[in-house]
């Protein structure tokens, strides 16, 4: 007796051993110290003795205690059965090395052949003796390669008996390619389709050519002239499958193919879900199975359609039922630009069905799930793919199907006739080409990233020192900064939290940038209000606890709202849990792909028509304060006007504190939409960059206080050198009576508390000076307005009860922020 091949087993396991008279196999189960497993041999009989006489005589053997000392095996059963193949059968193997004719070998022994390309190697392959005696993998590492590349497929020629090995090279042709040209696509598919129509499609086969095409699903190559091609492919495959059971199926990542084989007369009704993440990457199938919450594609076959069965007859093989699944919707292109398909795609069809499968007198009724909730239940439509359409490459078509019902996540079709379904989505906008939306998204990105900074050094500036902050204007801009501070760093992390799979922090997520937005938006509004007191409503106004109701009105409503859109809805906020991030001006039409908000109503009421009202408002007090300005300037003696730069400094400045920049978003549309993105997108990304440079850098006060505590040498500013030139500005404008009847406007450089007075003197308290005009900030620098007119009479003496009223608080720098 020769042992062959022994293999420790882990753990006990009971395989059925095989006697003939040459070749034995045996299972032995044992155990060494606490050890306890078996093992696994082949044994080859020399002897022509009686094969039960052989087969006792080995029991009897296996089952005697071993002990040498240190060691002891105790067997505890034995299998012995015959091995009835012997030998491999000669076989043609085509490899990218070339082709190779490996004669008939007994088991246990290795065929020997020469390289193709070059004969002074030897290729080696070992025919593997066990229960079924097979063929192992060639060792072919002295052997040259003949098929290099793709091309090279060319010259091979598809027979029944090499399928399966044309199938392995175009696999480890296709290992590690990211993209595959036109030509190379071209090859590989028409390749497969000799396979699917020349070899026998067995469940490995099979697998084995739905493993490439989920390869070419995954790569980078542009499938859209092929698309026909490869639906053919599979189909085909489910066609002709064969050495399965009732039913099989195939999958692999991206792709799906189930098979059923049924009986007309038992026929009633038949469902195939597919359920699968977001991806589409990992399609598990489901037969007859009432759809979950997590299936994205289901199919219901009428049972009127086992009128359509064909009747079995000699030539004729028995109804098959096969469904497809495509996870890759880049395969599939509508021919209108203006729309896009928002689900998976599934198929339905009967093989050798005795008429085309339409005109059904029951629907199929297909339900799908979107990839992207759609906003304002813009128009969707249901469709087919008809293969004749866009001569030849095939298309989107609407015939014979409508739409049953929709919701933002998913919609139901009814469809008279069986092919490939899928839902297309009215965009109705021009859509952006990879390259833009990539440098969109980099500006979005980088923008939110600056103006965080800033944002983050323009509240650390006016918190830190004390006398910037003590009047309205400042610590409105320190909650305006805040909030758009809280709104840029919540979108920067949106992305990363979102690809934590975590429901309930994505819904904390949406809900905070949600908040945030409204926040941003309110304080915008609050700045209005705030300038429309100062400028226009100067005298008779008093509003008590001023910026502690601006606070509770700035950050209480937006939580309001938000909680309100809560309990409305508990699913309102969400997200897709999976990357992709968009750009910022996606926010404005809800098409993010994270953490956001997913209800239609609860987007267009709380931000969009929230939004709408703030800017309207926001507008009407800009053009105010513009007349207003026009009017000062009017009236300013000659000499002391500003020029055009400071002046459309001023404008800009009130521009972005208004946030009349977040406008545009509303006409990112048309011809000219990408255009209006971009602007979009720099302008308010950087919005926190702009007002560091308006309201820190330009400012004078707020240098001098940089200058004071945060510079050394020459560049130090002593604090008292502030003081004293305030000091002097009063000395040098001490009031001069006017005569009686007549008032002479005292003309000055108008500024902040934190720069120089805004009148004659830096403090009312000291004089009794009437309400002054607000500063305008940079505006102000170059435009001199003329003081409010004193009465005659008020030479001295305690201010009157309209000096106490804030609106001098406000003028002081209003405009500076």
């Amino acid at each position: 007796m020769t042992v062959l091949d022994l293999q420790l087993l882990p753990s006990p396991q009971r395989y059925l051993p095989i006697l003939q008279s040459k070749l034995r196999y045996s299972d032995e189960v044992f155990r060494v110290g606490n050890y306890r497993g078996g093992c696994v041999f082949q044994v080859r009989v020399m002897s022509q003795s009686d094969s039960q006489e052989m087969e006792e005589l080995m029991r009897s053997l296996l089952l005697l205690p071993y002990n040498n000392g240190s060691i002891s095996v105790e067997t505890l059963d034995v299998l012995i059965t015959r091995i009835l193949i012997v030998s491999c059968n000669a076989e043609s193997h085509h490899t990218r090395k070339g082709l190779f004719l490996w004669p008939a070998t007994s088991g246990g022994q290795k065929a020997s052949q020469r390289c193709p390309k070059n004969p002074l190697h030897n290729g080696t392959r070992h025919c593997k003796l066990s229960l079924s005696t097979h063929w192992m993998d060639p060792d072919l590492d002295e052997c040259t390669l003949v098929v290099e590349t793709i091309p090279d497929l060319e010259h091979i020629e598809v027979i029944p008996d090499n399928a399966l090995d044309v199938v392995e090279m175009i696999t480890d042709l296709l290992r590690n390619l990211s993209a595959i040209d036109y030509d190379d696509l071209f090859t590989v598919l028409n390749k497969l389709k000799d396979v699917v129509n020349i070899g026998v499609i067995t469940p490995s086969l099979g697998q084995a050519i739905i493993d490439i095409i989920s390869v070419l699903l995954e790569t980078q190559s542009n499938l859209l002239p092929f698309t026909n091609k490869i639906l053919n492919i599979t189909e085909t495959i489910g066609d002709k499958l064969v050495g399965y059971n009732g039913s099989s199926t195939l999958v692999a990542p991206g792709i799906a193919i189930a098979v059923l084989d049924v009986v007309p007369p038992l026929f009633s009704t038949l469902t195939f879900g597919v359920s699968s993440d977001l991806t589409g990457l990992r399609p598990e199938i489901f037969i007859n199975v009432f759809p979950t919450s997590d299936t994205v594609a289901f199919i219901s076959l009428p049972s009127v359609l086992q009128q359509r069965f064909p009747t079995n007859s000699v030539d004729q093989s028995s109804p098959r039922v096969q469904f497809q699944f495509y996870g890759i919707p880049m395969l599939f292109k509508s021919s209108h630009r203006s729309q896009i398909l928002n689900t998976f795609v599934v198929s339905a069809s009967v093989t050798n069905a005795s008429s085309p499968i339409k005109d059904l007198d029951e629907d199929v009724e297909i339900r799908l799930h979107h990839l992207t909730p759609h906003t304002l239940h813009k128009d969707v439509q249901c469709v087919y793919w008809n293969f004749n359409k866009n001569d030849g490459q095939g298309g989107w078509d609407n015939h014979g199907c409508r739409t049953h019902k929709s919701s933002s996540s998913y919609t139901t079709c009814l469809c008279d006739h069986l092919t490939h379904f899928g839902v297309l989505l009215d965009v109705s906008r021009t859509q952006l080409d990879p390259v833009h939306e990539q440098i969109l998204t980099i500006i979005t990105y980088a923008g939110c990233g600056v103006s965080s900074l800033f944002l983050g050094v323009t509240v650390l500036t006016y918190t830190v020192f004390d006398k910037l902050r003590r009047d309205y204007p400042s610590q409105i801009l320190i909650n305006l900064c805040l909030a758009l501070l809280g709104l840029n760093l919540l979108f920067l992390v949106n992305s990363w939290l979102s690809s934590w799979g975590l429901h309930a922090l994505c819904v904390a997520a949406a809900f905070a940038l949600h908040y945030f937005l409204l926040a941003s938006f309110t304080w915008m509004g609050l700045e209005a209000v705030n300038m429309y007191f100062a400028l226009v409503k100067v005298f008779n106004v008093y509003v008590p606890s001023y910026i502690l109701k601006f606070c509770a009105l700035g950050w209480g409503l937006p939580l309001m709202i938000c909680i309100l859109v809560l309990c409305v809805n508990t699913d309102a906020y969400g997200g897709n849990l999976y990357t992709g991030a968009k750009a910022w001006s996606n926010i404005l039409d809800n098409s993010v792909d994270f953490c956001w908000i997913q209800d239609d109503v609860a987007f267009y009421v709380s931000v969009v028509s929230y939004a709408v009202l703030i800017f309207l408002f926001n507008i009407v007090v800009f053009v105010v304060v513009l007349i207003q300005i026009r009017h000062m300037r009017a009236n300013s003696p000659a000499g002391t006007r500003s020029g055009l730069i400071q002046d459309l400094k001023g404008v800009a400045s009130l521009t972005l504190l208004l946030g009349l920049t977040w406008t545009v978003g509303f006409f990112t549309w048309g011809p000219a939409r990408v255009v209006l993105l971009y602007g979009f997108a720099a302008l308010n990304t950087l919005q926190g960059l702009f007002i560091f440079l308006f309201h820190c850098l330009m400012k004078e006060n707020v240098r001098k206080q940089w200058r004071i505590h945060l510079c050394l040498g020459r560049f130090r500013l002593d604090e008292y050198t502030e003081w004293s030139n305030s000091a002097s500005a009063g000395a040098a404008a001490k009031p001069k009576l006017n005569p009686p009847g007549k008032s002479l406007p005292s003309v000055h450089s108008v500024k902040s508390n934190s720069t120089e007075s805004t009148s004659a003197s830096s403090d009312s308290s000291q004089r009794g000076t009437s309400c002054k005009r607000p500063n305008l900030g940079l505006l102000v620098n170059s435009l001199v307005l003329p003081r409010a007119q004193r009465n005659p009479t008020d030479t001295g003496g305690p201010p009157s009860h309209r000096d106490m009223y804030p609106t001098s608080g406000w003028s002081r720098h209003l405009l500076d922020q």
